[in-house]
């Protein structure tokens, strides 16, 4: 499946998701989950705010997601979200039957759907989903770079 303008359009739903994050002072990442052209469930990071370890954006968009279709299982769901699921997460989309997963930045140190891990498109797991990588790349990193060199250089002064 190649990217579209529906795909960039989402994303950048996703993107405005990260900037509530950023100033929220939390780490900017966003998520949507659409089917069937609608947002069905959104979510940014809030894990300072809520002292969670697993307030990921993408976990907080699946639960939005289940509220809303009253159902745990989100087939016909696409995640759009502006960095690359880390394992739990990814886990997560996996366990909740995703079909498709939209992300914009690769994650060096925690991506697990592709680039350290290979989780949503695992054999040996009961569903996989489809990975479609870089949507607005460059957008979505520099959110995330931008974030952590104004917290280096309030750090030096």
């Amino acid at each position: 499946m190649s990217v579209t303008e529906a795909d960039e359009a989402w994303m950048r739903e996703a993107i405005a998701e990260a900037r509530r994050a950023e100033e929220a002072g939390e780490v900017p990442v966003g998520a949507v989950l659409v089917a069937d052209g609608r947002i069905v469930g959104r979510g940014h990071n809030l894990r300072e705010r809520a002292q969670d370890p697993t307030a990921h954006a993408e976990l907080i968009g699946v639960r939005a997601a289940a509220a809303r279709l009253r159902t745990w299982r989100l087939s016909g769901v696409t995640v759009y979200v502006t960095l690359e699921p880390c394992p739990m997460c990814a886990g997560a989309l996996v366990n909740a039957r995703v079909d498709r997963v939209v992300y914009g930045a690769r994650d060096p140190k925690a991506g697990a759907t592709e680039t350290l891990f290979a989780i949503g498109s695992d054999e040996r797991l009961n569903h996989r989903f489809a990975i479609e990588p870089g949507v607005l790349a460059d957008e979505c990193a520099s959110l995330l770079t931008d974030f952590f060199r104004r917290i280096r250089e309030a750090r030096r002064d």
